[in-house]
């Protein structure tokens, strides 16, 4: 039961720093387009890797000396 009287400021103590860290973040716009990062990864613009592949082979090659 002594332990109570400890554990119970604590976790007070502790709630309070993680609400001003959300409520922070909330206000900052950290959670405002959580969709946008993961549509920009899988929409990339970058040459598909047979079109790469093909540039290369139809590049001149130099002799070997």
């Amino acid at each position: 039961m002594d332990i109570l009287y400890l554990l119970i400021p604590l976790s007070v103590a502790l709630v309070i720093p993680v609400g001003l860290a959300f409520w922070w973040a909330l206000r900052g716009g950290q959670f405002d387009d959580l969709e946008g990062p993961a549509h920009r990864v899988l929409m990339d613009d970058d040459e598909p890797a047979i079109t790469k592949r093909l540039d290369l082979d139809q590049m001149p090659r130099r002799p070997v000396s």
